[in-house]
């Protein structure tokens, strides 16, 4: 006899267009977040710090060095994560680039404080990385091994990232002032721990 007590929850795939969505959503709060940092003149981490950093020491532009930072992780992505994640990584990424180099032409703003750039940027950071990973994209970089050890390993997302993070932001000190590179830790906290309570194994049912 079957155990009518015992409930299943059905898994379903998503759509192309709630992938596209999420895509354009997710990277449009990654690209505000951007905004907010290079007005500050704080840093975040993964390749986006890296590409900061370079930005802040050469003057080339910041779209433009996160697209090319990203290339040598489509393999580690394709052969690890597979061809629909890598895809759709390399959309995210090509989308955020393009932003990158636009989003300053059409938004500006007066005042800023670095402490509320740093808490915004980092949530909204953490909301568009999250968009992404529930969609099985990413933003390349340290988001790509930190999802894969959360998904071989089971080890949290965030925690992994945001020790990768932190390490990248702390390096930036020798083109970046103290205060700013700390304002720029509380945004690596901020959004890898709305990462790590957000985006557990096995609490998200649709792929």
């Amino acid at each position: 006899m079957s155990d009518m007590n015992t409930l299943t929850t059905p898994v379903h795939t998503h759509t192309l267009f709630e992938d596209a969505q999420a895509i354009f959503t997710g990277t449009l709060f990654v690209s505000l977040a951007l905004i907010l940092f290079g007005q500050a003149g704080l840093l975040t981490g993964g390749t986006a710090g890296v590409a900061f950093v370079l930005h802040y020491a050469t003057g080339v532009s910041l779209g433009k060095l996160f697209f090319l930072i990203n290339l040598p992780f489509y393999w580690f992505a394709w052969r690890r994560m597979g061809r629909e994640f890598t895809l759709k990584t390399f959309v995210a990424i090509t989308f955020l680039s393009a932003m990158a180099e636009w989003s300053p032409r059409l938004f500006a703003i007066d005042r800023l404080h670095p402490a509320y750039a740093a808490v915004l940027g980092g949530l909204l950071l953490g909301s568009g990385c999250l968009f992404l990973a529930r969609h099985r994209a990413s933003l390349g970089g340290a988001t790509i091994v930190s999802l894969y050890l959360q998904q071989s390993r089971g080890w949290r997302a965030g925690m992994v990232q945001m020790g990768m993070d932190c390490t990248i932001v702390l390096l930036a000190l020798t083109v970046v002032d103290p205060v700013r590179v700390a304002y720029s830790v509380l945004a690596a906290v901020v959004m890898n721990l709305f990462i790590a309570v957000n985006h557990r194994p096995g609490r998200y049912a649709v792929l």
